[in-house]
């Protein structure tokens, strides 16, 4: 079954790209770009990608999105639920 769960997440992404949509994963990276970025924001249709408060997102899903992407915080704040960190991500990759 969790071949099939990743399979069907890289499936998505491919439809999402296939519709124009630029993918962030949500994610720890050393190569990831603050959701503050203008790549983000400039992208005309956007697909934030999120994983559950566990586990995140496997590699493979991460590896398949064009950028991964971070909140940037204060110092001693680790992370946040995947509810809170939504919010922030959509509100700040928002049109304007």
């Amino acid at each position: 079954l969790a071949g099939k769960a990743g399979a069907a997440e890289l499936s998505c992404l491919e439809l999402l790209r296939q519709m124009g949509f630029t993918t962030a994963a949500l994610a720890l990276s050393h190569e990831a770009i603050s959701v503050e970025d203008a790549r983000l924001k400039s992208a005309a249709k956007l697909a934030l990608v999120l994983g559950n408060e566990e586990h995140g997102l496997r590699p493979e899903t991460i590896a398949a999105c064009n950028y991964v992407a971070i909140i940037p915080m204060a110092h001693g704040v680790d992370s946040l639920n995947v509810a809170a960190a939504s919010a922030v991500a959509f509100w700040e990759t928002r049109a304007r």
